[in-house]
């Protein structure tokens, strides 16, 4: 059996348990090519109706998937996207190499936050890690992050909404994916409300962005761009006592979809919303709070992963 009947054999499998699956080459890289020029590559995430936009192709239909292994002859591997329903996917990745150790890290996390996390299905990544396999429930929105974002656990990656997990049966470029000895892979446990909590990324102090430079970098986006942003700004700032929090979030999300369509820097998003936010009269802490949910929302409502 060829590499590329593996993976595809593996990914037929793993649609069966309800897993949103597409093909992977042996360098975990979407395996069919974007459909549109190289300056469009992110701006669409599948309405198009054609092949080739990564994990927004992830699918549990069978005719649909084996059309997509026809397409990608040279597949090794399938990808998983993580936050679909009906397993609500989120990955632990316990990296093993280049000196850190996610194995320790996990532990000594569930030592100082007082949880453990049950058994479930683990994959051994070709690297000596694991991939740790988790459900959550359906109105959780974890985004991925990794372990430099946090002061603590630098051995941990998280893969949640929006993002992917290589699939066990995939050949990668440095070896197989295979489910872990001695685990099982019908069983994937729910993730202890703790363990989301601390490897949620640590936020960054907030500060108030300077008026002029946040101008000037407005100033220098695409004319449609600018529009967007000025005129959700805008809206945020006219909202009155009572509705403020809530139109924050409305805007975030609306903006956000620009963010996920890779037409607008999240940073600049972030400082414009939070500067409007704050003219209302809104504690810095309510602000990050409502565009950090409205960026989740459109990152939700914009994918798959």
């Amino acid at each position: 059996m060829s590499d590329w009947e593996r993976a595809r054999v593996a990914a037929h499998h793993a649609a069966e348990r309800g897993l949103s699956v597409f093909p992977l080459t042996a360098n975990k890289t979407p395996a069919i090519a974007s459909p549109h020029p190289p300056k469009k590559v992110g701006t669409c995430r599948g309405e198009c109706g054609r092949l080739g936009h990564g994990v927004h192709d992830a699918t549990t239909e069978h005719a649909l998937l084996q059309r997509m292994f026809e397409r990608a002859r040279w597949a090794t591997g399938y990808g998983i996207a993580c936050g679909r329903e009906p397993h609500h996917l989120i990955g632990i990745d316990l990296d093993v190499k280049d000196g850190l150790d996610g194995v320790a890290d996990l532990r000594a996390l569930e030592t100082g936050h007082g949880f453990t996390v049950p058994a479930t299905a683990t994959v051994a990544t070709p690297s000596g890690g694991w991939h740790l396999w988790l459900t959550t429930p359906p109105e959780t929105r974890l985004l991925n992050s990794v372990g430099k974002n946090r002061d603590h656990s630098h051995g941990i990656d998280v893969r949640g909404t929006g993002g992917y997990l290589v699939g066990p049966g995939s050949l990668g470029a440095k070896g197989p994916y295979r489910f872990a000895a001695g685990t099982d892979p019908h069983t994937i446990a729910t993730a202890p409300p703790e363990l989301l909590a601390a490897l949620a990324p640590k936020p960054a102090p907030v500060t108030a962005p300077d008026p002029a430079s946040l101008r000037e970098r407005i100033h220098h986006q695409d004319a449609y761009t600018r529009a967007v942003l000025t005129r959700e700004a805008d809206k945020v700032r006219a909202t009155a006592e009572g509705g403020r929090k809530t139109r924050l979030w409305a805007s975030s999300a609306a903006v956000g979809r620009l963010i996920h369509a890779r037409a607008l820097d999240e940073a600049l998003a972030h400082d414009a919303l939070l500067d409007a936010g704050l003219a209302t009269g809104l504690k810095a802490a309510e602000c990050e709070y409502a565009i950090r949910r409205g960026f989740q929302a459109a990152a939700t409502t914009s994918r798959a992963a």
